[in-house]
């Protein structure tokens, strides 16, 4: 079955990678902004716990005061209390940050895949939207959750550059210069390492992809001795995943080593430095403590700050997979401007085929070629643009999801989705729709009936019953205008008789559209229409055209034969 939800108005905005986390910072602003004051009173609480140290030993220690030791190791103390208040709720908040991201961009591609519906599959392989799904939204919302982290960072960089400018011109300006240095350092080894992880990315897509396609059909590769062959070609793919993962942890490995050494020599710098102001008289026993103190306490600031880069550079490359995914049309899509619907109940046509179904009928299309029926089922659902209308309107001029809720195609390539059975069939009361696709007895074989768990695809149950517990799912939507393409090409003909006989009744004062040949169904159709070479050559009943058309004939007493 297939659907095509109304457009989530955010997907339109999301031209760009860039856009796409700037709509994702704008999504969590409010709780951003709280993490970003918690992050800063965080990071500045601990920058400054070295000046207090200092002091404290300048005046507590050496003017050996006691009373301002105990009063500097209280303020110690409390700025410490401090710290770790900030520090617990920017965690607390950055998390919540993290999750609204991540699963903010999985309700927009899930929006999108389903809005995409059928097209999806043709426009992007499903090992790319699994990568999405798993391992995109990590990236995505670490990028967003390191933001509070980055801007104490910078911040805490600042005052300590200040309190040094104020003791020492010379230290605050080697600090000034040198962490600018830094970065650019950093910033060098980031665009190999976006691109070698954007290659790695669609290889790891592809090979999702390659492994889906052969657990679906495992079945069939062991029937015909093809196993042996595609593990090989998955082993293959696998090496060469593996080898562009390695190039990947190359230059990720040369950047983490980058992020330890430039701070360590740039802090073993200042240090050396200090301790030649203190030889010289310029700085005091408890500043010489205090500025050792900074040093140690700014490779954290930096690592955060290149970590951020990092952190940014990966989710560009992952904001730009979801952007293509989000950039995708459905085949059809809606009209720029759509025309109202028509009033219910409104004739459906297919001008190319010469096909009229009317209003409240059952209307069945034998074709001597099934490909030809399938297509004017396609037309008719507007899967495929054509000159098809409803009422006077052209589908075309329609907006798409207004169609979908009142014109439904159900055909035998849906698939059943993991969770409670009761849920995969649309929820609610299905007895009824039981009982007309004969799937009582698929119910009453589960141990917790409706309730049960099934897996995706539905692999438990067998091709026939698959293809009934779909015509039960159609059947629940009850749309206005429900299209059927074989809907009983895989039960047995006993099934397939009760199944047709319930059909018509079910769906009375609705109109129903029969993709078939099999006489048990034609029989019961209120009228059929042979279609060959993609027209409409015959009408009437089955009966009818039984004794006036001998090809309409033969194709169905071949398919009784058969």
């Amino acid at each position: 079955m297939r659907d095509l939800p109304r457009r989530d108005p955010g997907v339109a905005d999301h031209r760009s990678a860039g856009r796409l986390l700037w709509w994702m910072v704008r999504r969590v602003r409010h709780k951003l902004a709280v993490s970003v004051g918690l992050g800063v009173v965080w990071m500045c609480s601990t920058a400054l716990a070295p000046a207090l140290i200092g002091i404290a030993i300048d005046r507590g220690v050496t003017g050996r005061d006691a009373g301002a030791l105990t009063a500097w190791a209280g303020a110690v103390l409390a700025l410490g209390v401090v710290q770790a208040m900030a520090g617990m709720l920017r965690h607390r908040y950055g998390a919540h940050n993290w999750l609204d991201t991540a699963y903010g961009t999985v309700q927009l591609t899930v929006r999108q895949s389903a809005r995409l519906g059928a097209a999806l599959p043709r426009r992007m392989s499903s090992g790319e939207v699994v990568s999405i799904g798993v391992s995109d939204i990590e990236q995505l919302g670490s990028a967003i959750e390191i933001v509070d982290r980055a801007i104490g960072a910078v911040a805490a960089v600042v005052v300590i550059t200040a309190i040094m400018l104020g003791t020492s011109v010379q230290l605050g300006l080697v600090v000034l210069i040198g962490v600018p240095l830094l970065l650019a350092a950093v910033a060098l080894l980031l665009r190999p390492l976006q691109a070698r992880q954007e290659a790695y990315r669609t290889r790891q897509g592809k090979l999702t992809t390659r492994a889906a396609d052969i657990v679906t059909g495992l079945r069939v590769l062991r029937g015909v001795g093809g196993e042996q062959l595609f593990a090989a070609g998955y082993r293959g793919e696998s090496q060469q995943l593996r080898a562009a993962g390695v190039r990947v942890g190359r230059v990720g490995a040369v950047l983490e080593a980058t992020q330890v050494l430039l701070p360590g020599l740039f802090l073993a710098l200042v240090v050396w430095l200090g301790a030649r102001l203190v030889l010289t008289g310029d700085l005091t026993a408890g500043q010489l403590v205090a500025f050792y103190g900074y040093t140690v306490f700014l490779a954290p600031p930096l690592r955060t700050i290149t970590e951020a880069a990092d952190k940014v550079a990966v989710a560009l490359v992952s904001a730009r997979r979801v952007v293509r995914l989000l950039g995708l049309d459905p085949d059809p899509a809606s009209p720029a401007h759509p025309v109202p619907m028509p009033r219910q109940p409104a004739v459906l046509a297919d001008p190319r085929s010469g096909l009229l179904v009317r209003p409240g009928v059952l209307t069945a299309i034998a074709a001597a070629d099934p490909a030809d029926a399938a297509a004017i089922a396609e037309r008719l659902a507007r899967f495929t643009d054509s000159e098809a209308r409803l009422g006077d309107v052209p589908l075309r001029d329609l907006d798409v999801a207004q169609l979908r809720s009142r014109v439904l195609l159900a055909e035998n390539e849906a698939r059943l989705f993991a969770g409670p059975l009761r849920e995969a069939l649309g929820g609610g009361p299905v007895e009824d729709a039981l009982r007309t696709a004969a799937a009582e007895d698929i119910v009453d074989a589960l141990p917790d009936r409706l309730e049960t768990e099934i897996a995706a695809r539905g692999r438990e149950f067998s091709g026939g019953q698959q293809q009934r517990l779909r015509l039960v799912r159609a059947l629940r939507a009850d749309p206005e205008i429900l299209i059927l393409v074989e809907p009983t090409s895989a039960v047995d003909a006993h099934t397939e008789a009760r199944i047709a006989a319930r059909l018509g009744p079910a769906r009375a004062g609705r109109t129903t559209v029969v993709c078939t040949t099999s006489p048990l169904v034609l029989t019961h159709a209120d009228r059929v229409c042979y279609v060959e070479d993609g027209k409409v050559i015959a009408e009437g009943t089955h009966r009818e055209l039984l004794t006036a058309e001998p090809r309409y004939a033969a194709t169905v007493t071949r398919q009784e034969a058969s």
